[in-house]
């Protein structure tokens, strides 16, 4: 399959007065690509997180990756370590919704100023965490769809101890994917069943898709529960759902 020429670098999102770093990954051509949002895990915007930017890259989008942990360590990226997880998690829990509300709406205004990017509504994947805030941040109205991955905490938290994020359902603009891990037990299956009857009840355009044999991280091939045919078949899934909802990229691996 095709697959583009890329250049990527490394760029700052203004929002406000505060200067996010971000990775954006950008195709090689005159021609104009549709916008992708890359939501960092707990690890920072490291080498895996780099890696997807790039992939978007390859298939046909302009991707950025901000830093979603600018205020709280900035310049931060680790590995997979049970100390870099606590640590992580540290970082997460400081965060606040309306903070990474408005600082995925500043993302959201860079990929608009540069000139190889459609302004007809962007994409957003994410993951762990990021996965969360992607669900999170599909309210926005520039956002038409959205991949959440294995987001923990759906139904019972909100960076910042709002009301939780699946009381925000009503309000997603586009179409939103849902990927999980059957064997992931910081995700119940009863939590995925009322993600589906939330999204179910407001009419959100959707797909819910779990994987047998998957554990949390399935799609991180740096992660000791990486699993490679639900990262391929979710991959694929995206692709779909990005092709057909904010035009349509060139369909690579």
């Amino acid at each position: 399959m095709t697959s583009l020429e890329i250049q990527s670098d490394r760029v700052q999102i203004k929002n406000a007065d505060l200067a996010i770093d971000a990775y954006l990954a950008t195709p090689k051509s005159e021609e104009t690509f549709p916008g992708v949002i890359v939501i960092q895990e707990i690890f920072g915007v490291n080498e895996h997180i780099r890696d997807i930017t790039q992939r978007f890259a390859k298939a046909g989008y302009v991707a950025i990756a901000p830093a979603i942990y600018q205020r709280q360590a900035p310049g931060f990226e680790t590995g997979y370590t049970q100390q870099a997880i606590e640590i992580g998690r540290e970082y997460k829990n400081k965060t606040k919704a309306s903070e990474l509300l408005g600082d995925i709406q500043g993302a959201i205004d860079y990929l608009y100023s540069l000139p190889q990017v459609k302004r007809t509504g962007v994409g957003c994947i994410g993951f762990c965490f990021g996965g969360h805030v992607a669900y999170l941040v599909a309210t926005l109205p520039d956002i038409k769809a959205t991949a959440s991955f294995y987001g923990a905490g759906i139904t019972t938290w909100s960076p910042g101890n709002g009301e939780p994020t699946i009381t925000r359902t009503s309000d997603i603009k586009g179409t939103l994917y849902a990927f999980f891990g059957m064997e992931d037990a910081s995700i119940p299956i009863e939590q995925v069943d009322q993600i589906e009857a939330a999204l179910q009840k407001s009419n959100i355009p959707h797909r819910v898709f779990c994987y047998q044999g998957a554990d949390h991280g399935f799609f991180c091939d740096q992660r000791t529960s990486f699993n490679q045919p639900a990262a391929d078949d979710a991959w694929q899934n995206v692709l779909e759902l990005f092709s057909t909802t904010i035009s349509r990229g060139l369909n690579s691996q």
